[in-house]
């Protein structure tokens, strides 16, 4: 059985971000680092993608070669040992792709997500049906038990709309997800029905692009993108097709996929037309 990795958390991202930013402060190459450190060429790349983490040797190597102050390196090697802990781990995630495992982990620290949802209801809104149903039809081939450990994953997640520091969550659908009937007529009510009811919180806003919008930015696909509170954590962006999960961080990848979202934003339906468009949905389920 092959020995599932470990997927990169929040802190470790955060340690690789501030190591790369110190190295870049002092005018130094990562070839000039590794010759000095006696580090194998690609070492430090892969520490400053967040790619592995550090030795703790090494880590003190850079903070020494790099001349940061004490209380710097206090603080630095306090996140360094932070960035091992994986304490957002469940036992139903174990049989879970890496590229999921890690965007739960981003998801927990994120401080707000903006989603385009094309041809389904975002995880973080399903129904445990609705989400039983979705990865049944998603997933070819999976056993009953392998359908319940993602859908309890899924569920567990939602926990981030309603802990003391709420995320803040700004979905935009394509109208498509509320014509497309995953479970049948009852699951999809009850779907709707949710999503009405998710929308009353303060931390939550649901927006609709109806089928008379024409073309958008969204097409291609759904994307997410994740923001956080630490000033030092670049925006991230989550793609989730058939190829796999792709994480992207770039700032011009960031600044597209933010103005994407923008524009299905100004394209969707205002809040409470969206609203009253789910709302006439849902009883037309409830009349079949």
């Amino acid at each position: 059985m092959a020995v599932k990795k470990s997927a990169p958390t929040i802190r470790l991202r955060r340690l690789a971000g501030q190591l790369r930013r110190l190295r870049e402060g002092t005018g130094l190459r990562r070839e000039d680092v590794e010759e000095r450190g006696g580090l194998h060429p690609t070492t430090l790349y892969r520490i400053e993608t967040a790619r592995s983490r550090p030795q703790y040797r090494t880590l003190d190597m850079l903070l020494k070669l790099y001349a940061v102050p004490t209380d710097e390196q206090v603080r630095l090697k306090a996140l360094y040992k932070q960035s091992a802990g994986e304490g957002w781990i469940r036992p139903w995630h174990e049989q879970l792709p890496e590229g999921y495992t890690a965007y739960i982990s981003f998801e927990r620290e994120a401080r707000g997500l903006r989603h385009y949802a094309g041809t389904s209801i975002p995880g973080l809104l399903q129904t445990p049906e609705y989400a039983r149903a979705v990865t049944r039809g998603v997933l070819h081939g999976a056993t009953a038990d392998q359908v319940e450990d993602v859908v309890t994953a899924r569920i567990d997640r939602q926990a981030v709309l309603t802990k003391e520091e709420p995320l803040r969550f700004w979905v935009v659908l394509d109208e498509a997800s509320l014509h497309r009937e995953v479970g049948g007529p009852g699951v999809m009510r009850a779907q709707l029905t949710r999503l009405l009811r998710a929308a009353e919180a303060p931390n939550i806003t649901i927006q609709v692009v109806p089928f008379g919008s024409g073309a958008h930015p969204g097409m291609p696909g759904q994307f997410i993108v994740m923001d956080f509170g630490d000033p030092l954590d670049t925006d991230l962006i989550y793609i989730d097709g058939p190829a796999g999960e792709i994480f992207l961080e770039s700032e011009a990848d960031i600044e597209r996929f933010r103005a994407d979202f923008d524009q299905l934003v100004a394209v969707a339906g205002s809040p409470d037309d969206s609203l009253a468009l789910i709302a006439g949905r849902e009883r037309e389920f409830a009349h079949r």
